[in-house]
């Protein structure tokens, strides 16, 4: 889990790098980055049913395989097509591993406080390398190529697949029916072309038809609800919405990367445009939010042996939010306090919440169902995080154009601000095209933009994570015995 988690972020700071050895396009560069998460999100819930079927350990281990090759293949690629197809298996390969592990768990672990400490490292393990990716690469970037990203994963999955036919016991559904392919290829193709959509609508705008991806994901997806509901043996069994806790549960888990989205949008580029940082010191900035998540998410079996699991959950979306004001709170200036406390605030919070509403997902299930219900809580997590960078990502950029357009600068050409209020980063290149006297003046004017509008999003979010605080509380409270 660590290193899939990894995986989701440690590509990022080596785009300089890989841009000048394979030269890709603007598409192909975005189709590097992005499409590990896409097929990643749209092959969740198929694998989730899968290792429910042929069993979780075999799933495991087939995609530890897989995963493994297909690191040796991106690390030697030679050209952005085979970097892009290597990305692909090994978005397809991390489907396999995600839910397995989960389900593994509910089944190796049947009583309820095990059970929930395990989950919380689990947790935990997913919440640290999403904060260590930035950081281990900018390490491993300042002495080796770019490729050594990837040979990471090799070691770590060729000791799985040694250790785990000795360590871990299989289990799987033993009457499981017959396996529906048609509703399997569905669910895939309706979950990637939504996917699809809301990113390319981040990087675009709602421009390009991105709307149309979307429109026709959720067709894909109602046609397929449809069909499952009348099955006699489904491939993914929606009828384990009809628990409340479960349903509860994975919205919230949904909400809350729906507003951390935000935090990884803006923050970066806060970091290093606004504040001139280095990607490695970037890194170093955001490390407060994965040491806050992993301490949270270790702490909370222990907080949830005195205090009711619902008000555990809401206090640590309601702890979130005041993270968020907290981090709405910067300016153009460096704060590194305001980051540190703000961010390990948000990320305590969520590490404390997100451990148990996984408990209660997989504890809302019989066993050999586990691997359905993790499978669609991960699908949770990967949705709302594409919807959330879609949905923030664009109500951002479009407050910081409307800043920059109304405090740009008498006598600017109107290109040049319609060109500098696309992304932060192209108002540098528009800044660095002026006289310096005029253009040092304008980048500022730019940098306020943004942080206004970052500010402003933060309090979304944490407007989000307060609503889901308080929702999560009463329908737990109600519903969980």
């Amino acid at each position: 889990m660590l290193l899939l988690s990894i995986d989701l972020t440690v590509l990022s700071i080596a785009v300089p790098a890989l841009s000048r050895d394979l030269e890709p396009s603007g598409t192909q560069l975005l189709w590097i980055i992005d499409v590990y998460g896409l097929v990643l999100a749209g092959s969740l819930l198929l694998m989730g049913s899968l290792g429910d079927r042929i069993g979780r350990r075999l799933l495991l281990l087939v995609g530890a395989a897989a995963f493994g090759a297909a690191s040796v293949l991106a690390a030697f690629s030679g050209s952005a097509e085979v970097l892009i197809a290597a990305r692909a298996i090994m978005g397809l390969a991390g489907a396999t591993l995600m839910p397995s592990t989960l389900a593994l768990i509910r089944n190796i672990f049947h009583d309820p406080l095990q059970r929930r400490t395990a989950v919380a490292i689990w947790t935990s393990c997913f919440a640290a390398g999403m904060g260590l990716g930035p950081l281990l690469g900018g390490a491993l970037l300042a002495h080796f190529a770019w490729g050594a990203l990837f040979l990471i994963n090799v070691p770590i999955m060729v000791l799985l697949l040694i250790a785990g036919p000795f360590l871990l016991p299989e289990s799987k559904n033993p009457d499981p029916g017959p396996f529906d392919v048609l509703s399997a290829v569905l669910v895939t193709t309706g979950l990637v072309a939504v996917v699809y959509g809301f990113k390319t609508a981040a990087t675009n705008s709602w421009q390009d038809g991105s709307w149309i991806g979307i429109a026709v994901g959720f067709v894909v997806l109602a046609a397929v609800l449809l069909r499952l509901l009348r099955a006699q043996n489904p491939l993914i069994d929606v009828r384990l919405f009809r628990a409340a806790p479960f349903t509860t549960s994975v919205l919230a888990n949904a909400l809350g990367v729906f507003a951390q989205t935000s935090l990884l949008f803006f923050f970066p580029q806060y970091v290093q445009v606004v504040l001139e940082k280095s990607p490695l010191e970037a890194g170093l900035w955001a490390l407060p939010v994965a040491v806050g998540s992993l301490l949270g998410a270790l702490s909370a079996p222990l907080f949830a042996r005195v205090i009711p699991v619902p008000w555990i959950v809401g206090g640590g979306f309601a702890l979130a939010a005041a993270g968020f004001v907290a981090m709405s709170m910067l300016g153009t200036s460096a704060i590194l306090g305001i980051a540190v406390f703000g961010g390990f605030f948000l990320g305590v919070g969520v590490g404390v919440a997100d451990p148990l509403t996984n408990d209660v997902i997989l504890g809302s299930v019989p066993p050999h169902k586990a691997g359905a219900a993790a499978g669609i809580g991960e699908t949770g997590y990967e949705v709302g995080g594409a919807l959330g960078i879609a949905t923030l990502g664009a109500v951002g950029m479009s407050l910081y154009r409307d800043n920059l357009t109304s405090s740009a600068p008498e006598g600017m050409s109107a290109d040049a601000v319609d060109a500098a209020s696309e992304t932060l980063g192209a108002s540098q290149i528009v800044a660095d095209s002026l006289p310096e006297e005029i253009g040092a003046g304008f980048q500022a004017m730019a940098n306020e933009a943004f942080t206004a509008a970052m500010s402003d999003v933060f309090l979304i979010g944490a407007a989000i994570m307060a609503a889901t605080a308080v929702a999560a509380t009463i329908v737990l409270r109600r519903t969980m015995r």
